[in-house]
């Protein structure tokens, strides 16, 4: 006999279930996770992977709908595997659910293209289900005042390379070379031995890049150098 429409409806759903990949390094941690998720009937956990560059390749098999990503993996941040994910599966939603509660992680986040940003410590089960289940259907659960400020933060980064570049393009490779000296702290007869020039042409050339960078000393002009990214004071 053959079923009756009902049955036929229960067993072919109309919706398909939303297929997530869970990206986490704990891996008894993800597997909890991914047993929540499984209860649920429209989610389907596709693979549980412990790095960015094993999500990867997980998603390029399987083209998830979602990844629920923790912020820090074992080769590479959250933002950087979320990154990287959209770039071979651009259709992937991102849901962050990780330990890091600090909002410039939560702006990394939102760069990198979250769609939601939960932490460990206040997250509930049924909290994680409804981000991946929202952000499965496009929606996105961040707040409005936070959107604003990676908005703002972005357009600040535009402008920081936009002026970069022209300095860059302003600068001589003798201005390029004392500035470098100045950030390594050399005086100007240090400078004047190391380059060998005169030291009347390092004031110069010192006096050429406070203009240009548009401040009033040279460690000021060796600080905004460094914020603009024209040169690297580096960490020991």
């Amino acid at each position: 006999m053959p079923p009756r429409p009902q049955e036929v409806v229960e067993r072919n759903p109309p919706w398909k279930p939303l297929q997530v990949l869970v990206v986490q390094d704990h891996i008894m941690l993800g597997s909890a996770i991914a047993r929540v998720l499984e209860v649920e009937p429209d989610l389907v956990v596709i693979g549980i992977a412990r790095s960015g560059s094993e999500a990867a390749v997980l998603a390029s098999r399987a083209n998830p709908s979602v990844a629920l990503l923790d912020f820090h993996l074992p080769d590479m941040t959250g933002p950087a595997a979320a990154t990287m994910l959209r770039a071979g599966t651009p259709d992937v939603a991102i849901v962050f659910h990780s330990a890091e509660d600090s909002e410039t992680a939560l702006l990394d986040a939102i760069d990198a293209g979250a769609s939601a940003y939960l932490t460990k410590s206040l997250s509930t089960a049924d909290q994680i289900v409804r981000a991946v289940r929202q952000a499965g259907r496009g929606e996105v659960l961040i707040p409005a005042p936070l959107f604003a400020k990676a908005i703002a933060r972005q357009r600040s980064a535009l402008d920081r390379q936009e002026e970069r570049d022209r300095l860059a393009a302003d600068f001589t490779a003798r201005e390029m070379e004392v500035l470098n000296l100045l950030a390594e702290g050399l005086d100007t007869i240090d400078m004047s031995d190391r380059l060998s020039i005169a030291p009347h042409t390092v004031e110069w050339h010192v006096r050429h890049l406070i203009e240009k960078l548009k401040v009033h000393s040279k460690l000021q002009a060796v600080i905004a150098a460094a914020r603009l990214g024209l040169i690297d004071l580096g960490e020991e």
